[in-house]
């Protein structure tokens, strides 16, 4: 047991610690890689990810020796990541988020200019001490950021309206949301929230989960309207003031520019920049406080719980700029909700295949045997709302709907004519076998 105690106090001055030069590059790489699970696919891009990890870690060290930052940077699981690449993953609010603040073609939100102006806030607030923000989520490496700032402010009002905290569906924004959005390459809240009011609400999260990717728009799910709004108000824009107090009332969906390097590493504390204020990333003003001479948002994130603050960071507030630290006072705005919401909609039941024959929730039935174009025998496919293959032992999921039982594959056309293979990350049902599902 005496090797157990060096090791444990290296993790720990590692990752409470981000700037201890306690151990070597290779060997805080190693323990680094064991902590976020990285395994990577050659020596060369494990070489290759070894010296961007360096780069990041000089890059932590320099700024926390400083020792006049109100913030600190640490390791994350983005380390291995150059600032380019992290860029063009993890972000996601839509290119023409800019130039729809410019044009002010904000949908058909109404203005918060009247509505709060007899708000009292007071001086600190959090909204997760009231129950109402769900656990930090994942975006991964879906820019569908936009997705998660609007069901975050949906949950939220949902909960103060209705008593009830019910974590919503940013899948079904991405891919049944599309008129104006882009699902995984980006969009806007009102957009979003202009979505769910057209279609009389959205689905849960557990019901139609996240799949880090876009696919076709479930058309049984869309119908599942377990939370409803309103309509949506548009803060006007660099209105501090207004942005406090409606964040006293709800906690609001915003714009923010996470471009800057020093976001890709942040650890804790006050966030004061530099920062640009170009929008690029969307994100949730749960509260505000004040610490040490500083005022802060609290903000809430989608890069999971390994970033910031447990997935969350503190950004100066009352900065002096008008458009805020990373521009956070440029493109906010909150749903309203004042009518009940739908009954909760029946959970589905089993699948009636013919009289005798029955499939489970989340099956899809498909005929074994057919004879003179009737179906002699019924089997049940592990996916639901799946493409039934002709072959009558396999099926492929409705988003990879073509089947290619002689090289075992689910394919689908893209509007260029080429055949796609389907991802093998696609979390399925039943027995797994290669990318056709056998009954």
């Amino acid at each position: 047991m005496k090797w157990l105690l060096p090791s444990i106090v290296i993790v720990l001055l590692i990752f409470q610690q981000p700037f201890c030069t306690c151990s070597s590059s290779s060997d805080l790489f190693e323990t680094w890689c064991q902590q976020n699970g990285k395994k990577y696919s050659s020596e060369q891009e494990r070489m290759y990810r070894f010296k961007v990890f360096e780069e990041n870690y000089a890059y932590i060290t320099e700024h926390n020796s400083k020792g006049n930052s109100s913030y600190t940077l640490g390791l994350n699981a983005y380390s291995d990541l150059t600032h380019h690449e992290f860029r063009n993953s993890f972000l996601g609010l839509s290119s023409s988020a800019n130039d729809f603040i410019r044009l002010k073609g904000r949908g058909s939100g109404s203005s918060a200019t009247g509505v709060l102006s007899d708000v009292d806030a007071p001086s600190s607030l959090d909204w997760r001490d009231k129950g109402a923000v769900t656990n930090v989520k994942n975006q991964g490496s879906c820019g569908a950021c936009w997705s998660f700032s609007a069901t975050g402010a949906i949950e939220g009002i949902n909960k103060i309206t209705t008593g009830s905290l019910v974590s919503l569906s940013e899948q079904e924004l991405i891919d049944c949301d599309r008129s104006y959005n882009q699902g995984c390459g980006g969009g806007l809240m009102d957009y979003a929230f202009e979505f769910v009011i057209k279609n009389g609400g959205i689905d849960t999260e557990k019901d139609y989960p996240f799949r880090e990717r876009e696919g076709t728009c479930n058309k049984n799910k869309l119908q599942r309207r377990v939370v409803t709004i309103d309509g949506y108000t548009d803060i006007p824009q660099n209105d501090e003031d207004t942005l406090l107090k409606a964040v006293a009332t709800q906690p609001v969906s915003v714009g923010i520019c996470g471009s800057a390097r020093a976001f890709q590493s942040y650890s804790k504390g006050i966030f004061t920049g530099p920062c640009p204020t170009s929008l690029d990333h969307a994100v949730l003003i749960v509260g505000y406080g004040s610490e040490n001479g500083f005022d802060y948002w609290i903000i809430k994130n989608s890069w999971g719980t390994s970033w910031g603050i447990n997935g969350y960071i503190h950004m100066q507030r009352n900065s002096g700029n008008q458009e805020g630290i990373c521009g956070v006072n440029k493109l906010a705005s909150y749903p309203t909700k004042t009518n009940p919401n739908p009954p909760t909609p029946p959970a589905p039941g089993p699948s009636r295949c013919s009289t005798f024959t029955s499939c489970g929730q989340g099956e899809t039935c498909c005929c074994g045997l057919k004879f003179l174009g009737i179906c002699l025998s019924w089997k049940c496919c592990g996916l639901d709302s799946a493409v039934c293959c002709k072959d009558g032992r396999h099926c492929c999921p409705q988003d990879y709907p073509i089947c290619d039982t002689s090289r075992n594959l689910c394919l689908k056309r893209m509007s260029n004519a080429t055949i796609v293979q389907q991802p093998q990350k696609e979390p399925f049902t039943g027995k797994f076998g290669g990318l056709i599902y056998p009954f």
